[in-house]
């Protein structure tokens, strides 16, 4: 089990940032179920969902900007999930861009990729493997989305989410599988030890000029609307 629980440059579960949360909520002193429910509400719903400058960037800028999307928020959980002692692994994904379509609008939504890179993290706890998604929406950027979508009683695709049952989709843990993008998945691109051999081999590839323009226009757009649809309630 050591491959899922060493640290690597993007899980820089050393920091002293990380290493003070940890020791501030007692995690380490919790049962494995209660710790890895603790651990997964926590980035559900303190980390805020948003977009970060790059997908590569380490748990420790996630927790310090205070907000991530799939990838960034899943390398935070990873960082706060091994240090406490359980294994865990990322499973990539390619999934359609119509998942994004709200929180992307405009140019930054007809200029982006039509597969976007997406990943999950895996869990093991009592000798299952738990796939574990739904920490990716905080809950008041989902319930203010569902107050805005109140017809809507089957399946939703957009604003970053894409499920069966948008009314109520499977996030919360309690020795379960939890989704909350899975029905935009397009591909799989198989389970890696750690995000950042997952983005060696599929890191987004982009032109240089979409690259800048992602990073000083196109995040902070999203960024935008993300927070317009969480202060509606």
């Amino acid at each position: 089990m050591d491959r899922y629980l060493r640290e690597t440059p993007m899980l820089d579960y050393g920091s002293a940032s990380i290493q003070a949360l940890i020791h501030r909520h007692g995690w380490n002193e919790l049962p494995e179920t209660e710790r890895v429910r603790a651990i997964y509400n926590y980035v559900r719903n303190e980390i805020l969902f948003g977009y970060n400058i790059d997908d590569s960037i380490p748990a420790s800028r996630v927790l310090a900007d205070g907000f991530g999307q799939c990838n960034t928020k899943g390398t935070l959980f990873m960082a706060l999930l091994r240090p406490c002692g359980i294994p865990c692994r990322v499973h990539g994904f390619m999934i359609d861009k119509k998942l994004q379509k709200g929180a992307m609008t405009g140019i930054v939504y007809r200029n982006a990729p039509q597969e976007i890179l997406h990943s999950w993290v895996e869990v093991l706890l009592d000798g299952r493997w738990y796939e574990l998604e739904g920490f990716i929406l905080d809950k008041g950027y989902l319930g203010s989305l569902q107050a805005a979508h109140p017809e809507c009683a089957g399946a939703f695709c957009g604003y970053g989410v894409a499920v069966k049952d948008f009314k109520h989709p499977p996030i919360d843990f309690d020795c379960n599988d939890t989704y909350i993008q899975s029905e935009g998945i397009t591909r799989n691109l198989g389970i890696y030890d750690c995000p950042d051999d997952l983005l060696q081999e599929h890191g987004q590839a982009m032109s240089a000029i979409k690259a800048f323009a992602y990073r000083y226009l196109g995040r902070r757009l999203m960024n935008r609307n993300v927070k317009k649809i969480r202060n509606r309630m």
